[in-house]
This record gives structure tokens, sequence and C-alpha cells, in this order.
């Protein structure tokens, strides 16, 4: 179900989210633990919310910190989360953490990304794993996603895309269904319509016949990769809670010798 969570009503806002869920009134009310014709009179207008309602329905119907605020605001209210750019100072401590944990990962690429997946940072990794990207994919912002699956991007270079290009539009899928984010729901269709082939390379063994693996072509030979995310565990703040770090691993033996040779002179 794509339903646009557009209202600056609040209880529009929470039936659009609800439905979003594909949650009935009665489910909501039993998981925020007030009575169903309560929920009905705060859907309708009837019926005002207090903030700590507005906080706890937002819980339960699983909205990120962002939707929380914008939640927040439409029942008249002050936002609870902070949500301040990557340069502010305050988030020096914890972007510091994200370098560590991208440098450290070398000699294997990783990456940060913003909620949008534009590039925040790389380790030194990824750059020499993007020879032929046309330069104009590269200029800020650098969209992961567009970089990764554009014709003039890495797309000519994956050996699986049409395997590759369906895991990340599930992945991105799934952050609209969770966000209702619309600048998510275009990139979504822009990157719909990049072309694919109809079949995708035949797995291979190891660790690429247990995830999705990105298997691209490299100057030695093929590389195959699988890869992990890592979220901020317990987030308070809005820009932290959509950072989002892309560690790739070698998926076989051959893949982390060519990494370690690729990557010895640097």
């Amino acid at each position: 179900m794509n339903v646009a969570v557009t209202s600056q009503d609040f209880g529009g806002q929470l039936r659009a989210w609800r439905q979003r869920r594909r949650l009935s009134q009665l489910d909501l009310a039993l998981d925020a633990e007030v009575s169903a014709r309560h929920l009905s009179f705060v859907e309708t207008g009837r019926s005002r919310p207090s903030r700590e309602m507005v906080l706890r329905l937002a819980s339960c119907l699983g909205l990120p910190l962002r939707e929380r605020n914008a939640m927040l605001l439409a029942a008249g209210f002050a936002p609870a989360f902070e949500a301040r750019s990557l340069d502010d100072p305050a988030l020096d401590l914890a972007l510091q953490a994200v370098r560590h944990l991208i440098d450290a990962h070398a000699p294997f690429p990783a990456l940060a990304v913003d909620r949008h997946w534009n590039l925040v940072m790389q380790n030194r990794v990824v750059p020499l794993l993007l020879a032929g990207v046309a330069p104009y994919l590269l200029e800020p912002p650098v969209n992961v996603l567009r970089l990764s699956l554009h014709p003039e991007g890495l797309a000519p270079r994956i050996l699986n895309l049409a395997e590759w290009k369906g895991h990340l539009l599930d992945r991105l899928r799934g952050q609209i269904e969770a966000s209702g984010d619309p600048e998510l729901e275009r990139l979504n269709d822009e990157l719909k319509a990049y072309p694919a082939p109809a079949s995708s390379a035949p797995r291979k063994g190891g660790a690429a016949s247990l995830v999705v693996p990105l298997q691209l072509a490299g100057p030695g030979g093929p590389l195959s990769f699988f890869s992990t995310t890592t979220l901020f565990g317990t987030p308070m703040e809005v820009t932290l809670s959509e950072i989002a770090i892309e560690s790739f691993f070698p998926a076989d033996a051959q893949t982390a010798a060519a990494l370690r040779f690729l990557a010895e002179p640097l």
C-alpha cells in the first residue's frame, strides 16, 4: 500500500500511518493500551492527544525519529528529538566513531550514507573500485544507489546486475514503507527505470551462496562481496539515527587477496 502521509492534521497523519502499517484501529489501540473508541476520536479530531500519547502511538507504529517529530508538530507540540547538520560540533564524537569503523575495515571497502543514500564518508579502498564511473556521478552529493545502478556508473561492471538491483530496490522499498519519504520514492522511480538484464549470473559457492552478493568485474578478474549494515544502537538524535555504515567483505579468497594487493601501496 502506497499511502502518502502529507496531511498537516494529526488525526489524518495518524490514520495514514496506521493504514500504511496495515493495522486496524483495534490493533493499534491494543498496542498503545488505549480504547479503540478513544483512538477513533483522536483520528477524527474529536479528542486531542497528550504529548505522551503522541509518542506512544508513534512508537507503536515504528516511526523513525524524524517522523515522530512531525507527528508531535502536527499535534501542536515541540519536537522531542534534535535534528542537527552533519557539521554540528555536537556530532563530532559520533562521526569520529563512524570514521574509525570504516577506516579500520580496510583493505576492504566501507562507506557511510545518510537517509537518502547520499555519501557521508568512505574509506580509502572505495575510490579504487570506481574506475570507469562518469565523473558527474562522483560530484557531491554522491548518491550511492544512483552510482551503483546508473548505466554510466558501476552497473556495466556488476556481473549480477539484475540480482543486485533487485536487492537494492527491495531495501529501498523497505525504507519507503518505514518513512514515507517522498524523496526516496522519487529515487526508487528513477532507479527502476535504469536498464538491467533479465537474468543474473549463476551463484558461486561459499558466502555468495548464502547472501545476495555484489559481483564486480575487477582489473584482475571478478570480485565478489557480501555486505553488512551498521546503525547506531540507541540514537536520540535524528541525523545519527539515519546514518548507516555499509561494510563490504570478500565472499571468496580470490577477492580477499585481490583487495589486499590493490590497497597495499596506499
